[in-house]
């Protein structure tokens, strides 16, 4: 987990560099390259089941710059860019028999931990608002738009004094999707994604209870060059 968070502020700190070294031009384009991170709160969740842990989510990718006026403060952006999410909370998943099975760990104190995992190849699609100009690169930032993502790979993993279990999850939803917000002055920008999906697929249940957890994700992310 360093690891993870030392590579994503190194890369940052690289890409600002770059930025700063960039000449001026008339028909510049902004803010092509991202990086955030986020904590991930679950929404909907079934009776009983609380979020523990640190839930995170680090995400980044490249974005095309489409300004749609002559002062190029108005811009459309699409891109294509990979997130990595993690969930904790107090359901287990177990396989038995193929099946994937669900239950609430109760007030164990042999509980440490238990997480669902995915990895998502994301679309996203902005309408972004401005105010710079081809010699500034502190302004002020509105970017709305939504958010699509592809999940090619979830894991669920519980952790307890005694036992450690891992293993590939196929009940999370494939195709995710959901609102953005992002706002900010310069480097530091408030990121904000609201699934309108369900975590997991229709048919999982807990205790004869759907599953119908959504996430949102609050944090930072970095508008770079």
């Amino acid at each position: 987990m360093r690891i993870v968070f030392f590579l994503f502020f190194i890369s940052f700190f690289f890409l600002s560099i770059a930025q700063d070294s960039s000449q001026p031009d008339d028909i510049y384009l902004e803010d092509q390259f991202y990086l955030g991170i986020t904590y991930n709160f679950i929404l909907n969740k079934p009776s009983d089941v609380t979020q523990r842990s640190l839930s995170y989510g680090l995400q980044g990718g490249f974005i095309k710059d489409l300004p749609i006026n002559s002062t190029r403060t108005r811009a459309i952006g699409i891109g294509l860019g990979y997130a990595i999410n993690s969930y904790y909370s107090n359901i287990r998943a177990t396989e038995s028999q193929g099946d994937i099975l669900y239950s609430r760990v109760g007030n164990d104190s042999d509980f440490k931990r238990s997480k669902i995992e995915n990895h998502l190849i994301e679309l996203p699609i902005e309408y972004r608002w401005r105010n710079s100009t081809p010699e500034e690169y502190k302004f002020w930032r509105i970017y709305t738009g939504v958010r699509l993502g592809y999940v090619f790979s979830g894991r669920s993993k519980f952790i307890s004094e005694g036992e450690k279990t891992s293993f590939s999850n196929n009940d999370l939803r494939k195709l995710q999707y959901g609102l953005t917000f992002n706002v900010g002055w310069n480097t530091f920008n408030i990121h904000i994604y609201y699934a309108l999906s369900s975590l997991f697929n229709d048919s999982v249940a807990l205790d004869n209870e759907m599953i119908e957890v959504k996430p949102l994700r609050v944090g930072f992310i970095f508008y770079i060059l």
